[in-house]
Order: structure tokens, then sequence, then C-alpha cells
């Protein structure tokens, strides 16, 4: 069967706009994009006049935690709760997820390894959801950040054997933890955690699994640590300095500033139940954050998009606010839909298959009533979602009936 979506505007993720396009999509691919006068559609094809819409790759955000749900005290929650009352909770906010357009997340902490369970459901339709590409459990240290969805070490041997049991788990990134953060009590974000030797250990045996690593950090010494240990990303990035800023242009780090997470934390009053210790940490950050955000697009560091949803009212399917944000601090809206599609893409390490919406791609795709490139709201309004497709199939939208 082929779905022709034609008369359409493609912004294609890769930075170009094509006005009045032909998109073809057989099986799971992408057969055919063009202008609309010059692809013919097949005889039988569905066919959906994209008179008025506009069609973007699959959002894709990388950096959720889909076992929190975004309460105020996330991690007094989760701790309350049995683990098989969270799983049940990440199928409701994988749902949410790509209701909303993002058809791929990287989740990177995770309370245990049900994640990959969730994972399976979603490939064998069990469940709805997006993509998942799941770290598991964070790796941190003694008493670290993160440690209520993470894996305590200290020492390089055990460090090695943490990666190792996470890979064999079935985690297809590695999540460490080179700073102190918001949430954890006791922590400082501005202090770095884990020793080089252990971050420097961790990657080296990612590394030798063909696996990429993330590193969740707010100061710059922690960021710098992380980056001479040859992490792929920054989480984060919330201080970054003018050193930190140069060695993550110098290797190609990635920032994912989860601009999200710091502002729906900070943006509560003392009594909407956040512990009080993280209210503060959130609230003397938050223009640093956006001040480090500035100065990373304008040096061009690479940005992938990442909200971090999960965390205090930073809810699951709302992931579409942080484009918002990256617009209101500097990005063009183009720029903004890049990050969340080719940049992240590149990111994960699914270029090739996801991301851009070209000849031979995966054929994920939102269709959108109005132009997000006039008003990036667009991408946030339900009302505005016409159709979310994964891999071929609608799974989202009026366009599923």
């Amino acid at each position: 069967m082929t779905i022709a979506i034609y008369h359409v505007r493609l912004i294609d993720g890769t930075g170009d706009l094509h006005d009045n396009a032909t998109l073809l999509v057989r099986g799971t691919k992408i057969v055919m994009v063009g202008p609309s006068n010059e692809v013919r559609i097949p005889k039988g094809a569905i066919r959906i006049d994209g008179r008025g819409l506009a069609v973007i790759p699959g959002l894709i955000d990388c950096h959720v935690h889909l076992c929190l749900g975004g309460e105020p005290d996330v991690v007094g929650t989760l701790e309350s709760e049995q683990p098989s009352y969270t799983l049940l909770k990440s199928a409701k906010h994988a749902k949410a997820t790509i209701d909303a357009g993002v058809t791929t997340v990287r989740d990177v902490g995770s309370r245990d390894h049900s994640i990959f369970t969730l994972k399976q459901a979603i490939e064998s339709g069990l469940v709805p959801g997006p993509r998942i590409i799941g770290a598991g459990r964070a790796i941190c240290m003694i008493g670290g950040h993160a440690r209520f969805i993470g894996q305590e070490v200290e020492g390089t041997e055990q460090v090695r054997q943490v990666v190792a049991e996470q890979i064999a788990a079935g985690a297809e990134v590695i999540k460490l933890i080179a700073s102190g953060g918001v949430l954890t009590p006791g922590t400082s974000p501005d202090e770095a955690q884990m020793t080089m030797e252990e971050l420097a250990a961790a990657v080296d045996a990612a590394h030798q699994a063909g696996k990429r690593v993330a590193a969740h950090a707010h100061g710059a010494a922690g960021m710098k640590n992380a980056i001479h240990a040859g992490v792929r990303s920054i989480e984060h990035a919330t201080l970054l300095d003018d050193e930190s800023g140069a060695l993550m242009k110098r290797y190609g780090v990635y920032m994912v500033p989860t601009l999200s997470a710091l502002a729906t934390t900070a943006a509560c009053r003392p009594s909407c139940g956040i512990p009080e210790s993280a209210l503060a940490k959130a609230k003397s950050m938050t223009k640093r954050h956006q001040s480090s955000f500035k100065t990373a697009h304008q040096s061009g560091i690479a940005i992938a998009m990442g909200t971090d949803a999960g965390t205090p009212f930073n809810y699951h399917g709302d992931n579409a606010q942080e484009l918002e944000r990256m617009v209101a601090f500097g990005m063009t809206p183009m720029e903004a839909i890049v990050a969340s599609t080719a940049t992240a893409a590149q990111l994960i390490g699914i270029q090739d298959s996801v991301g851009t919406l070209t000849k031979g791609m995966e054929a994920d795709l939102v269709i959108l009533k109005g132009n997000p490139l006039r008003r990036i709201e667009v991408l946030r309004d339900r009302d505005k979602i016409m159709g979310v497709m994964k891999s071929g199939k609608f799974v989202s939208g009026p366009l599923t009936k």
C-alpha cells in the first residue's frame, strides 16, 4: 500500500523547505519526495491533500525519563511505588509522547531495566509508543546524583563491570553522572562527581561494545571531565564556561540543553510540593542555563533537543515546549526543528534511518495544520496535529481513523 501526501509544505529536517511537495510512503519507508508537479502518485494510493498542512520528521527527544511522571517530588514518588506500577505508568507516558509527535526518545535513566521490557512491548505492537533508545540505569558515584534511578559504583573495575551489565540487559547508550544535580538532596550541581579515571573507564568499556555515552553535567568541572573522558553528549550543560564550551566545539560533543527541566521547576511557588532544596537550586541556575544555551548556539556547538521529561511539572507529551524555549533564546524555528530531528538522530546514531524526510528513510513524520516556521507553538497544539506516523503507519491523530 502506498500513501501519498501531496501539495504539502514539507520541512525535511535538513534545514530545507519544500513548498507544494509530494511525499510517497510504501510499507515502512519513504519511497519518493519531490515537487508535486513532478511526482506521479501510483494508482490505488491513499491520497492525503496537504493544502494548508505542513509535514515534518517525527520529533526526537534525546533526554527523557519515562519512569518519572512530572510529580512535584519525583524522587519520593518513585521510591513509594512498586516497580510494576512504575512500568505501567511508563507505558502511559510512552503513549502521551507519541501522541505529541515524538516518534523516538532516548531514555537516559530508569529505576530498573524494565525500560527494555517497555521497548519490547512497543516494538511488538502490544502498546503504543515511540522508538526507545534506552540506557537502563544511570551510573553514578556512591551517594551521587540520580542514585534513585541509578547504579552506584566505586573504582574503575566496578565501573567496567556495571557498563557490561547494562549493555547485557539491553542498553543502547550509557548514561554517566559527572556532576551533582537538582533533584537529589545533598548534591551540588557545580561539583564534579565520579573521578576522571572512572569516567574514562566507562567510556572505554562502552566504546568497546560499540555504544555511545551521555554525561549528566551541570557544572563546568564535571563537563570538562566528561569531555576529556570521551563522552558523546553533555546533558544540561547548565553552567557552561569558555573552556568547557571550547572543548565541546573542539571534540564535537553535543549539548542536550533540557531547558524545560529547570524552567518548569523554577516556575513553581514554594508551596507547590517540590522539595525546597531542589526548588532553590533550580531558581539559582535558570538564568545561567539560558545564557549557556545562547552561548552554545552562537558558538556553533551541536545542539540536540532534549526535555528531561518526567521531572517536576515537565510532562511527557508536552515535549514540544522545548522547541518554544529554544526559539525564545535565539534559534530560528527551522533551527529548532533541525535540532529535534536530523541533529538529534546524528547524536543517537540513527541518522541513516530516521530524522529526515528523504528517500529510503523510515517514514516517521508529523502532519500539522499550520506553519511551524511562522509559529513554532503549532507543534504543541494537539488540535493542530493531524497525524503522527511511525514506520509508515499512522499511530495518532485524526488520520488514524
